[in-house]
């Protein structure tokens, strides 16, 4: 089958190294997204500020044992997805936040996510189980857009659907499929977590599309795919562009 011969995907049966900075990073991640997002759920809003000044903290502090390109894959990762929620939320109102707000967190949240991403598609065991894993997220995805669909749930989900299509074409056709494996598991839980929890809720209907949306939509790792995918091909240029400036600005004082 062509989908076992995907040459994005590592060879199957690679030695890969287990490395246990990337298993603690994902650890830490899911732990402290649980604990955020369920507490803006009930929290006053100065607890936003709160929640961002240690966002920030723990942020910088994995970013000092990354390399300078994920460290840029991160900021622009960062400028993109904040880019968006206001877009999408605070202009489309494609989803609310409690408090109509984009929160103070989410900046530093998105950076802990899409690093999170990375952590887990490198580590030794997405890489070694990189076929099976995706067998399983498919499944998963995939069972949970045809419940949006099937009139079983409270919500009908026809945008969750079209997003699993996208999510499936990132996933086998993109460069980075671990990235993506890696952002279906945790922007799935935050979803999961930040809707159970009241954080923030989905328009019954998508403002764009006119199409009904689950809450969350089923295959709404597309979304933060779509993050992942300019983070990537945006940190080689980015990074291109400060290193030429920073020879200018050092020819300059010279």
């Amino acid at each position: 089958m062509t989908f076992f011969a995907l040459p994005h995907f590592p060879p199957a049966g690679i030695a890969a190294e287990h490395n246990r900075r990337d298993y603690f990073i994902a650890g830490f991640t899911f732990v402290t997204t649980t604990i955020c997002l369920t507490t803006d759920g009930f929290a006053p809003r100065f607890m936003q500020y709160v929640l961002a000044f240690f966002g920030w903290i723990f942020l910088i502090a994995f970013l000092r044992g990354e390399c300078k390109y994920v460290r840029t894959q991160v900021a622009v990762a960062v400028a993109f997805a904040v880019v968006g929620e206001y877009f999408a939320s605070i202009y489309m109102k494609g989803y609310i936040y409690r408090f109509e707000n984009v929160p103070a967190y989410v900046p530093a949240g998105h950076g802990l996510v899409y690093l999170t991403a990375v952590a887990l598609g490198r580590s030794g065991f997405f890489m070694r189980h990189a076929r099976r894993i995706a067998v399983f997220v498919v499944s998963v995805c995939g069972f949970w857009a045809f419940w949006g669909i099937s009139g079983w749930s409270q919500r009908q989900d026809i945008i969750g659907a079209v997003l699993f299509g996208v999510f499936l074409i990132y996933l086998f056709k993109g460069r980075s499929p671990m990235v993506y494996l890696g952002a279906f598991f945790i922007t799935s839980w935050l979803e999961i977590v930040g809707t159970g929890a009241g954080t923030w809720a989905w328009a019954a209907i998508d403002p764009a599309s006119k199409l009904p949306q689950g809450n969350p939509p089923s295959g709404v790792a597309a979304w933060y795919c779509l993050v992942d995918a300019v983070a990537i091909a945006g940190a080689g240029p980015v990074l291109q562009a400060f290193t030429k400036t920073a020879l200018i600005l050092q020819r300059q004082r010279a």
